[in-house]
C-alpha cells in the first residue's frame, strides 16, 4: 500500500483488527476506542488531548519524557516503577519519598 494513501473512516461503527501495520502520522478526533487492546505498539510522539483514559491499566512501558498536564489523578496508583528524574509540580518524586519515609519512620 502506497503510504501517500489515506482511509478515512465516518459515522460507522466497527471493528478495526490492525497487525503488522503502519499507522504513525494518523488522526482520531470524536473516536470511541474504549475496550480496544493495544499490544507491543510505538505511541512515540503520540499526543492525547482531551481524552478519557480512566481506568487505563499500563505495564511494561517505556513513559519517560511523560508530560502530564491538568490530569485527574485521583485513585492512580504508581507501582515498582523507575521514578529517577520523575517530578511532581516540580519536587523531585524520589525526595518526596525520602520525606516521607523520614516522617513514618520517627513517627514509629
Amino acid at each position: 500500500m502506497n503510504a501517500d494513501e489515506t482511509i478515512e473512516v465516518h459515522g460507522t461503527k466497527r471493528w478495526v483488527k490492525a497487525e503488522d501495520a503502519d499507522l504513525s502520522g494518523s488522526t482520531f478526533t470524536d473516536v470511541n476506542l474504549s475496550r480496544a487492546t493495544f499490544k507491543n505498539v510505538n505511541f512515540a510522539g503520540a499526543q492525547f488531548e482531551d481524552v478519557n483514559l480512566s481506568g487505563w491499566k499500563v505495564r511494561n512501558a517505556n513513559i519517560a519524557g511523560i508530560d502530564i498536564h491538568r490530569a485527574d489523578l485521583r485513585g492512580a496508583s504508581i507501582t515498582d516503577c523507575l521514578v529517577v528524574g520523575m517530578t511532581i509540580d516540580g519536587v523531585p518524586v524520589t525526595e518526596l519519598m525520602a520525606a516521607y519515609r523520614a516522617l513514618t519512620a520517627d513517627a514509629k
